[in-house]
């Protein structure tokens, strides 16, 4: 039956090895457009050649399968194993999402970018916002994010990653994505500008510090039930908040 469980769950892992599921990505890029400014919205809709930022939020997850993006697959999170620390872990040598995302915001305020080059940065930059944000995004290399950490969802085999990837949002509000920024974001203005402070490595460590919460509440085999649900809730709908309104924080530093 043990066996039976993690072929279950390596299965389930070829198809979550990158992040929020759809929705997740769709209320963090709509959370930033609804903080834009104005003369920022203007710019960022013509970079996405009249697009909003919510119509390439999942976009980087399919790229990324793709000869032609291949090498962003591993730009989507950064594995900090048990006992390490971001400083000790040795990165790889392909990228992780910390060094996307300081990279891409670097570039987009550098500009000089062909009109190509800088959607391209755009796009992806809005992706890998909400990333950062994804807990297992930050977790251990030993166990690929939680990929190999097999859990139930409620009576379905699954593994952690995909779990906080999209079961518990799926679980805890069927919303669209403009529900989930309509609940979510009611900060005032002093609670929005605390969100936005720090820099793109302080969020990812924030993100790890929560991950690792999760991993030490998650042992292998746990059956996620919904007093699970409702404890865990409200923290993705946190990270949901926080990546939108950091990646406005961005946006707006990049084109305000």
């Amino acid at each position: 039956m043990k066996k039976l469980l993690l072929l279950a769950c390596c299965l389930l892992a070829t198809r979550s090895v990158l992040a929020w599921g759809q929705k997740g990505h769709d209320a963090t890029a709509y959370i930033a457009e609804c903080h834009l400014t104005p003369k920022a919205a203007k710019k960022v809709s013509k970079v996405l050649d009249g697009h909003s930022p919510v119509y390439y939020a999942n976009w980087l997850d399919n790229a990324s399968h793709t000869p032609e993006y291949a090498y962003t697959k591993t730009w989507h999170y950064l594995n900090i194993d048990e006992g390490e620390t971001l400083e000790s872990m040795p990165r790889n040598p392909k990228g992780d999402v910390l060094c996307a995302v300081t990279a891409l915001v670097a570039k987009l305020k550098n500009g000089g970018l062909s009109p190509e080059e800088e959607t391209l940065s755009l796009k992806m930059l809005i992706h890998l916002v909400g990333d950062m944000h994804c807990p297992m995004h930050a977790g251990r290399l030993s166990d690929l994010g939680g990929n190999r950490r097999p859990v139930m969802m409620f009576s379905t085999p699954s593994n952690l990653h995909s779990v906080f990837d999209s079961s518990i949002p799926e679980a805890a509000h069927r919303w669209s994505y403009t529900e989930w920024q309509q609940q979510l974001d009611r900060l005032n203005k002093e609670e929005v500008a605390a969100v936005q402070a720090g820099e793109p490595r302080d969020w990812l460590l924030e993100t790890h510090a929560i991950c690792t919460e999760i991993y030490d509440f998650t042992p292998e085999g746990t059956k996620i039930s919904y007093d699970y649900v409702a404890k865990y809730a409200p923290v993705i709908e946190q990270q949901f908040l926080r990546g939108g309104l950091r990646l406005a924080r961005l946006l707006n530093e990049i084109y305000d």
